[in-house]
């Protein structure tokens, strides 16, 4: 039977690997009827607390056995998994547990007795709060707070549909707040039967698992699509470049995903003494430069193929094809398992080789935001296509090249951040008048933060008591790069602030003026 929902997804050899989570002295290895066995267990756990159909499952916990349990679990008792950065503040989590109305948040052990910002935002919800972790038998739910499901317990064990929406990730916008994109079953299969297909993946391989698996890139690219082609994942806590060839040589990987920021850092490293057989290295979620592409072939002797995706697309929607294909440095690629097309703002199709935006149609692409009428009224055209926000061009081979975003998001080595969300937060400051956040260029990251600020009259503000602030109230990776004092907002004729512009001038500037 095709796979159609995460529960019927993975059937391979039941005593073969599907997880290894190195550790010491000794490394947690699960086979895939373990893994079952486990999710199983954990199901009926979740239906026992109260969990039903569409119920969100907020899942703040980090790269672990107990995060993969979990949110298979949450999915196959027909939850909305709502993975979350474990690393956000209170506010953040306060954002996302509301928008879900979540049934229930999963927590580190030991967070709901240090009060921990996920169990603070989840308690002024009134979403259970439960402990999640590996006791070294079973993945174990330790219910700290039913919240809004005391005395509605001991629900059915439910059997996943097709159609049944499994995730829900949020994806920010260049206005107001960050949309809610749910990916049915449906959606999540079928990238990840297009990731197998791209990739040639077959139960011979085994990946190296570095990126966050509350993002659609490591989740789907990184977890999902070798499980779905009956390989192996390594999951350590987190990416850490002393440790990366260590367990990609014993846990005998041969291939990873990345975002160019962790190529590059691997680069900065020395590569191991004795170099594995890498069938090849993807890149995705941030544009990747042809100097490092080459660096990156040269130094581990394996194929660089740039993807390109999205999590409206549930991931994948185009990427440069395995040798002896072509790969082209500069290209994400070709179309995968999805219809690619170039269209201007009427939703009319442009000749070959001219730049518009890039659109996308296929079984993988949300079906709409949640809650957002006004948003998907323009994010999809009259023929179904979905607009991405980002100027390309398809040469005539069909492979995309991105030449531009069209809209003002600021990616950070593959984490988008919204301008309008910084702005809001630094506008709160007693001493600020006016916050415009952008991008500015950066040679790790591809892009970090850049802010331009107005300060009250006779106010007083300085970069580091200004950066204080924004950390306190927005995970680390949004805190500004470079602040900019400036006494006048630049402004169009008609008074609106245009990013480009306040960016373009604040960046000629040699240097930030601080005022202290």
């Amino acid at each position: 039977m095709a796979a159609t929902t995460l529960s019927n997804a993975f059937s391979p050899d039941a005593k073969s690997t599907a997880v290894i989570i190195p550790s010491k002295p000794q490394a947690l290895t699960v086979s895939y009827e373990q893994l079952s066995t486990e999710i199983r267990s954990f199901q009926k756990k979740l239906a026992k607390l109260g969990v039903t159909p569409q119920a969100a499952v907020s899942i703040a916990l980090p790269n672990t056995y107990e995060f993969i349990v979990a949110f298979l679990a949450s999915s196959w008792q027909r939850g909305i998994a709502a993975p979350l950065n474990a690393a956000y503040k209170q506010e953040e989590f306060e954002f996302y547990i509301d928008d879900l109305k979540s049934a229930v948040a999963l927590v580190p052990r030991g967070s709901f007795q240090q009060d921990g910002p996920a169990v603070r935002a989840a308690r002024k919800y009134k979403a259970a709060i439960a402990e999640c972790y590996w006791n070294g038998r079973e993945v174990v739910l330790d219910v700290k707070d039913e919240g809004k499901l005391k005395g509605k317990g001991n629900q059915a064990v439910e059997k996943a549909q097709p159609d049944d929406i499994a995730l829900v990730l949020h994806t920010s916008g260049t206005t107001g707040r960050p949309k809610a994109v749910p990916l049915t079953h449906k959606n999540l299969t079928r990238t990840m039967k297009n990731i197998k297909a791209t990739y040639n993946l077959t139960p011979e391989d085994r990946t190296m698992l570095v990126m966050p698996l509350f993002h659609v890139h490591g989740l789907l690219a990184g977890f999902l699509a070798p499980l779905y082609s009956g390989g192996s994942v390594i999951v350590p806590p987190k990416f850490s470049a002393a440790e990366f060839w260590n367990d990609f040589i014993t846990h005998k990987a041969n291939w990873y995903t990345a975002v160019p920021t962790i190529h590059q850092i691997l680069l900065k490293n020395p590569p191991p003494h004795t170099k594995p057989k890498i069938r090849f290295i993807r890149s995705c979620s941030s544009p990747l430069s042809p100097t490092t592409f080459h660096q990156l072939e040269e130094t581990y002797n394996a194929p660089v193929l740039e993807a390109y995706a999205m999590t409206e697309a549930a991931h994948q929607m185009t990427s440069n094809p395995l040798p002896p294909a072509k790969r082209q440095p500069g290209s994400v690629g070709i179309g995968q398992g999805v219809e690619i097309t170039i269209m201007d703002q009427s939703g009319k199709e442009v000749p070959q080789g001219s730049e518009a935006e890039i659109c996308i149609r296929g079984e993988n692409v949300t079906s709409g935001y949640l809650n957002n009428p006004e948003a998907n009224k323009t994010s999809f055209t009259s023929s179904g296509f979905f607009r991405t926000g980002d100027q390309g061009k398809m040469d005539q081979d069909g492979y995309v090249i991105i030449t531009g975003r069209i809209k003002e998001l600021i990616n950070k080595g593959g984490e988008k951040i919204s301008p309008i969300e910084l702005d809001n937060v630094l506008a709160r400051h007693p001493s600020v008048s006016e916050a415009v956040s952008f991008a500015i260029p950066d040679e790790m990251y591809g892009q970090d933060v850049g802010v331009a600020i107005v300060l009250k009259s006779g106010a007083k503000l300085g970069e580091g008591e200004l950066r204080t602030w924004v950390s306190e109230k927005l995970a680390k990776f949004k805190v500004p790069k470079k602040i900019y004092f400036t006494d006048n907002m630049p402004k169009t004729a008609t008074g609106k602030i245009q990013r480009r512009i306040v960016a373009d001038t604040m960046m000629k500037q040699e240097k930030p003026k601080a005022k202290l």
